[in-house]
Formats: structure tokens, sequence, C-alpha cells
């Protein structure tokens, strides 16, 4: 990208008002710009030139940013955005504790810019990562008191602090740290523990039990989805980047329909909360204007690749291509792709590119993570050496070893003197009683994204059918033989 510079913005926690994008995206297009990119830590990224036709260019952007007190960074990232899991707040099963509230509480407190990656996560979900962070929140059950997971940079050695932390002393907590361990990579994890504690008394808990977190699932975070009496919408776009002008018109949708907050996720896609009912009609018509497909294959959502790497990207579309073509199953899986060294790329499977004969070729290294989780660090090698036209045959056989790991698994789980037993029982399963849709926990919900083995009756309050959209009080209970027809 000769002549031109990377300019990035951070958006705190991956949100980010309507308002201030849309100022943001009218400053860029008149210095030039005309597609933007949301990176994997939730941040905003564009190529500016050095100069336009018109005289404009990264000068004058930079001096509405600077007026406007937007802090940005150009050909550097000193100071890696804070990312959250606040962009599946409402949309996705999550904690029953943590709100909008709480997380504007914990940004508010932040008066400095940390250089090293925050991650501050609710603790029930699994659509954005909870370790991809050198200072690591996950919030445990005990109200406003969160877990703290250290790593440092460059290292996939994780570490727990010894007690919860205070909603409200996350960013000092956070500052204190990075006082610490920056530029101690060898340091203990005790003597860090007792020189943050050094510094002053934190509000604190003593940690009762260990953190439980949910097996990855990677929800359908595309498209029109209805959650209570209203509808968020998921826009994911093949080549990572947004048009200028698409962008700008969001903001005035969501401008013009009081939709006050615009969320980007670590998937680099958007979602937009909160739209009426009886605006959707709207977003129907803006979308078709821009002709933007919402409705992608599962198996091309589950990737990622480094922040604007056409090689990945062209690696990756590949490897979907074939995945089509033999209709490979990747369900419970997320793939990375990694083609920079000392880049950070989040997946259970991950393709590394390396250098062989002083540069001259590169092949390809296929690793997972050891049980197939992507929050799981520790990675074990599965093929080294592959030429690029073999990766996908390579990932093919990966997918067949982690689908019959699993199906062990879960074998093992049920005893055969059990079986028998189980077979006996009647098996309770509900019905709506407008379209006869029947919900069986044995088989979850896929439509309203309910996992395998949720009951009924811990199913929201705000379930609805996915055929009639019936409430959940609709339902009735049956045994399997006496279904309604």
């Amino acid at each position: 990208m000769k002549d031109y510079s990377l300019l990035k913005i951070n958006l705190m926690g991956g949100i980010v008002s309507a308002g201030t994008l849309q100022f943001i995206l009218t400053a860029a297009r008149n210095a030039g710009v005309r597609e933007v990119s949301f990176g994997a830590r939730q941040q905003l990224l564009m190529y500016v030139k050095a100069e336009t036709v018109r005289g404009s260019g990264i000068v004058e952007l930079k001096k509405k940013l600077h007026e406007s007190k937007i802090n940005f960074e150009i050909n550097c990232d000193n100071y890696p955005n804070i990312i959250t899991s606040y962009c599946a707040e409402e949309v996705f099963p999550t904690g029953q504790w943590i709100s909008e509230g709480i997380y504007n509480d914990i940004f508010d407190g932040f008066d400095y810019q940390p250089k090293l990656k925050v991650n501050i996560s609710d603790f029930q979900q699994s659509f954005t990562p909870f370790f991809t962070g050198n200072l690591n929140f996950i919030a445990s059950n005990t109200q406003n008191f969160w877990y703290l997971y250290i790593r440092q940079k460059q290292s996939n050695q994780v570490f727990r602090f010894p007690i919860l932390i205070y909603t409200l002393e996350i960013p000092k907590i956070c500052k204190r740290i990075e006082e610490v361990i920056w530029g101690n990579p060898e340091m203990e994890e005790n003597e860090i523990y007792e020189r943050v504690i050094a510094k002053g008394e934190i509000i604190s808990q003593v940690i009762l039990e260990d953190l439980k977190l949910p097996k990855f699932s990677l929800p359908y975070y595309e498209g029109f989805n209805r959650y209570g009496d209203k509808t968020w919408l998921g826009i994911y776009r093949r080549n990572e980047t947004f048009s200028v002008d698409f962008l700008n018109e969001i903001c005035e949708l969501c401008l013009d329909t009081k939709i006050g907050q615009i969320c980007s996720t670590p998937w680099k896609s958007l979602i937009i909360k909160g739209i009426e009912n009886k605006h959707r009609i709207l977003w129907d018509k803006l979308l078709g204007k821009y002709t933007i497909n919402v409705r992608h294959a599962a198996n091309e959502l589950n990737w990622q690749v480094e922040d604007l790497s056409l090689e990945g990207l062209a690696l990756k579309k590949s490897i979907i291509r074939e995945f089509d073509n033999e209709d490979v199953r990747t369900f419970g899986l997320s793939f990375a792709v990694q083609t920079r060294s000392k880049s950070e790329v989040f997946g259970s499977v991950v393709i590394k590119k390396r250098s062989i004969f002083g540069g001259i070729s590169k092949v390809f290294d296929i690793y997972h993570t050891s049980d197939f989780n992507p929050n799981t660090r520790e990675l074990v090698i599965f093929e080294r050496g592959i030429n690029k036209a073999h990766v996908p045959e390579i990932l093919q056989r990966l997918t067949k070893r982690f689908y019959a790991q699993n199906t062990k698994q879960e074998l093992s789980v049920v005893k055969k003197k059990d079986r028998k037993l189980i077979d006996l029982q009647p098996i309770k399963i509900h019905q709506c009683k407008t379209c006869f849709t029947i919900y069986d926990e044995r088989f979850g919900d896929s439509v309203n994204e309910i996992p395998v083995g949720v009951a009924f009756v811990d199913l929201s309050s705000t379930y609805c059918c996915p055929i009639c959209e019936n409430a959940k009080s609709e339902f009735i209970e049956v045994e399997e033989g006496g279904l309604l027809v």
C-alpha cells in the first residue's frame, strides 16, 4: 500500500455511537477513503492516502480527529483496543448480572490508554474470546466481581490472579499491572501479585470456586434475528471491507430510528441491536440498495484471519470452496489463518505459514488446540510442511478426527447399564399449540441458537416458536408418542 498510511481508531469495547461513527466516516470520505475494515480487536481500520486530488488527505483527517478528541494511531499499534463481550449482550445467551451500565462503569474508569491487551468477558457466552488479551477479566458468579487471567506479551502461558476483582477496580488494576510487568516478561506469578498489592489496597473477594466456561459454540451472527420484542441485525462482509457510503447510511438510519449504538465484533462484523419491528422494512431496503448478503454459510463465518491480510483471505476462500465442493461439516470448530510470524489469531484449528530455504519457499503447519476449544492456549501439531494446495485435504482429515473424538467422549458418558433405564422412561417434549412445532432438548433449536441439552423450563421467557413466533407460554408438554397433528 505505497503512499498510503494505515489509520486505526479504537472503538472501546467494540461500541461506537452512530453519531461518532458518522463523523469519522464523513471525515474519512473527505480524505479520499472509500472503504474501511473492522479488526479482530473491534477497532476501525482504514488506509488513507497522503494527498488527494482535492488537497485533503491524512493531514486533514488527523486534524479533524484531534479537534474531536478521537484517539487514533497511524502505522502502529502501541495501544491495542479494549475488547468486550458487550456485542453479545441481549442477543445471545449470556450471564445474569452484566449489563450495558456495567461496561460503561468500567470504560469511565480508564483515564489512560492501555499498552497491554485487555479483554472483558461475560462468562456464559462463547461469541468473543476469553484469553486473547494480556489482562483477561471474566465475570464470576458473584455479582460485580471478576476473575483475572494474566498472559505476558508473546506468551501462551496464562495464570489466574489469586483474588476476584471488583468491577470499578478493573481500570486501576490494569494500570498497576501494566506498570509492574511492562518490560519484565520473566516475572513470576507471586511477584506480580505482591507488587500490584503493594501499590495499595483494592476491593476484592476470595476465590471460592474455579471458573467454569461454556463449551465453545459459535452462534450464527448474521442476518435479522428476533430477541424479545425487537430485532438485531448482523452484517458480515466476505472481503472484510465495508463501503463508507453504506456505513454512513447505517448511521443515518440508526439516528432516524433512535438506535444509539453500533457494535463491532471480533469476527470483523457489525451488530445493530434494538431494531423496532416497524422499522425492519427500512433496514431491508438499505441492505437491498447496497446488495448486501446477510445469509452466508456457517462454515464461512467460523474463520478468523489477521487484520488486513489479503493473503490470508485468499487462502480462507480457497479452503471454503473445497469444503463446499466436498460438503465438509465444520460445526463446533473455528479456523484461523496466520501468515505473519508474530500475529495472534483465535481458532480451534490454526493454519500457520512458514518460510523454508531462506525464505525462497513457503509451507503451512496445521495445529489444533488440545481439546479443540479455541479459548485454550495449548496448540498441538497435526501436520507440518504442507504445500498450500494440500491444506484443504489435511483440514478435512482433521475435522474427521474432531468428530471421532467428540463421538467417543459422548459415548463414554452414557454407560451401557444406564442406557436401558433411559430408554424405558417416557420422553417429555413441548409442542406449539398453533403450528405444532416441537421443542426437544435432545436437539435444541438452531433457529433461535439454543444448543443441545437446554431444558424447556430453562429457556428464557422471551423464547418464541421458530416457525410462527408464538410465545413460550403457548407450548404444551406432551409425550413423544402423543404429539398433536
